[in-house]
């Protein structure tokens, strides 16, 4: 697909001005990496980076049942959700299959934020407007996503940068919390989420005040240290925590319970879409299951689509792989076929045709020392 093809975000240009190396993804121009991914990983890791996240979407619930209707929808309860909170939730098909996995955040009384995967916007908006029905009682839909920018600053430095550019008599919002914030003369949505394993925060605002933010977050952040990361960072950043990738890992031919995921779902409720084949899944048991593994010895990396091997048999295909920069050896996450391998079973990773020894470990594949 050719560049023209591409959407940009309101911080392309600030992309091209730092010298980003851009490429297609989601529909979207995205930078993959500015230096190099393995400087972007490590200043995450050790002090802060900035991401820009404008290419993902923001759908906007309101009403007195829009809590109601929403938790028929979702796979979390968003009942639960008091205002200010958020939480990491699916929207599943009939046959439990993820169309999406997103945030959903409780901002007033009546009204939620639905922060979605920038490729699955217009799905997502179609298959909650499809199901809108009388009984949603006046709930109102909106894809407000071409009006929102933002960003992910990620990183153990990050509350001394949110200090600065807020003000250090104001608290961050806690863990999974949402509050509004002004930085100069713009409002931002300041949410304590974040896709690295690192503290963080995510944050939103008006598209057309991107540039000017980007900005002013980079040079408060760099006697911290900023950089500004890319795609490639964020991808091996991720996968050392085995969160799942929308596309990759997550797919409508899969469900939150073989992922590993039925944390995210709550059978309790009576009703919500996908409710019964997952109830029965559950019951019955799993077909396969996702895994995280490591490479033993040396090795290429591992690349999702490769095939996976038990006791001499084929038993899957990764759906994530990479060379971790935390941990110097090659990573990965693959769907197996149960009963699933425990953490210390040795498997083997097809690559190139040759067959490399690997391990099934426990998530997350990088801790903290």
């Amino acid at each position: 697909m050719s560049d023209a093809a591409e959407k940009r975000t309101p911080l392309y240009d600030e992309h091209v001005r730092l010298g980003a190396k851009l490429i297609p993804f989601g529909g979207w121009l995205m930078p993959v990496q500015y230096s190099s991914i393995m400087d972007e990983h490590q200043a995450v890791r050790k002090s802060v980076g900035v991401f820009d996240i404008s290419h993902m979407g923001e759908l906007v619930a309101t009403g007195p049942r829009a809590s109601e209707w929403l938790n028929t929808m979702l796979t979390n309860n968003t009942e639960k959700l008091e205002v200010g909170a958020g939480q990491y939730t699916f929207l599943l098909n009939d046959a439990a299959g993820i169309i999406d996995d997103l945030i959903v955040y409780r901002i007033e009384d009546e009204k939620f934020l639905l922060v979605v995967n920038a490729s699955r916007i217009e799905d997502d908006f179609a298959w909650l407007r499809a199901h809108l029905s009388v009984s949603a009682g006046g709930v109102q839909l909106a894809d407000q996503s071409a009006q929102y920018a933002g960003l992910a600053i990620q990183g153990p430095r990050v509350g001394e940068l949110f200090q600065m550019l807020f003000g250090s008599e104001k608290p961050m919002p806690t863990r999974n919390r949402i509050a509004a914030f002004d930085l100069g003369e713009t409002s931002i949505w300041v949410a304590r989420t974040g896709y690295t394993g690192e503290d963080g925060i995510e944050v939103f605002f008006a598209a057309q005040d991107a540039p000017r933010v980007w900005r002013e977050v980079l040079e408060k952040g760099k006697s911290l240290g900023i950089r500004p990361c890319g795609l490639g960072a964020r991808d091996t950043l991720r996968l050392e925590m085995c969160y799942p990738l929308n596309g990759s890992d997550l797919s409508p031919e899969r469900n939150p319970l073989e992922a590993g995921l039925g944390f995210f779902v709550d059978l309790t409720k009576p009703n919500f879409t996908g409710r019964e084949k997952l109830q029965r899944e559950k019951e019955e048991g799993l077909s396969r299951r996702l895994v995280p593994f490591r490479m033993k010895g040396k090795s290429p990396p591992p690349r999702p689509h490769y095939r996976v091997f038990r006791a001499g048999a084929d038993a899957g295909e990764l759906t994530s792989g990479t060379l971790s920069p935390s941990l110097n050896y090659g990573i990965g996450m693959a769907y197996l076929t149960t009963p699933a391998p425990q953490p210390g079973e040795e498997i083997e990773i097809e690559i190139r045709g040759q067959k490399f020894p690997a391990v099934v470990e426990k998530k997350p594949l990088y801790k903290k020392s």
